[in-house]
């Protein structure tokens, strides 16, 4: 493990996470900072791609950011981390920490990759897809790196963690440098930013992975990304989001159930 701060990895460490893990509120979670060592960290944040290069563009109702997953054109330091948390030993540290066992990430853009936002940037509050559409395996974690070195709380965009009932933001984590977030993934496991207010040359950056399993307890049936409107937004846009979201994962689900990609 030798990319990651140890001592998150020894015994103690991982006996300390685990509590942390399932004592953790709106729903089970980790923060964890200075996660990279830090030459790892800086190298990250000297090479990352810039906007161009990431071929994922989201600009909607509900979400304004970017997305690659493209590990050949990125720098290796990017590939040495995609790896180094595909090993059985990061796998076995995971399920240390989290109890979720036979975990795996997939190698294709639900797997791994990276995310960026520009000034204006924004991602609502929602609950992930909790199945892959392709490989039909269950979504249980996902762990996120920020890697934004000069990040100030006066941009905002911190990690907004919702109750489940989305009636409360019970947790706020900013994207610091080189911290990084695990969270599970679940039918409450709300989360998202508001909107970014950047200077030029600053972008929200990070990495992420999403942790699988072939099998889930009690698994709901297919559906894609819900988004929420918080309770503070418009009257009007909480019935389009709402119909939007209706109608896409009515939609998705519909192709999905036909054996049609998408």
């Amino acid at each position: 493990m030798d990319i990651f701060n140890n001592t998150y990895f020894t015994e103690e460490g991982r006996s300390k996470l685990k509590k942390e893990f399932d004592d953790a509120k709106p729903y089970r979670h980790l923060v964890l900072d200075n996660f990279l060592n830090e030459p790892v960290a800086l190298e990250v944040n000297e090479n990352f791609p810039g906007v161009e290069e990431l071929k994922t563009h989201w600009k909607g109702l509900n979400e304004n950011k970017m997305e690659g997953s493209d590990f050949g054109i990125f720098h290796p330091v990017f590939s040495t981390i995609k790896e180094k948390l595909t090993t059985p030993e990061f796998y076995k540290w995971i399920t240390d920490v989290t109890g979720i066992e036979e975990v795996f990430i997939t190698d294709d853009q639900m797997g791994s990759g990276i995310h960026q936002g520009t000034n204006g940037s924004f991602l609502d509050i929602h609950i992930d897809f909790n199945i892959h559409h392709i490989k039909n395996v269950h979504r249980r974690l996902n762990l996120l790196i920020y890697l934004e070195q000069n990040w100030k709380e006066e941009y905002g965009g911190s990690l907004e963690m919702w109750n489940a009932d989305m009636t409360n933001c019970d947790k706020m984590v900013l994207p610091q440098f080189n911290r990084c977030v695990i969270f599970e993934t679940s039918e409450i496991s709300y989360h998202g930013y508001s909107k970014i207010t950047l200077p030029e040359g600053v972008t929200r950056k990070s990495f992420f992975a999403y942790f699988y399993t072939n099998e889930r307890e009690g698994a709901s049936g297919y559906h894609d990304t819900v988004f929420k409107a918080r309770p503070t937004e418009s009257k009007s846009k909480k019935v389009k989001t709402a119909v939007k979201e209706n109608l896409k994962n009515t939609a998705k689900a519909t192709l999905k159930k036909l054996g049609v990609k998408f």
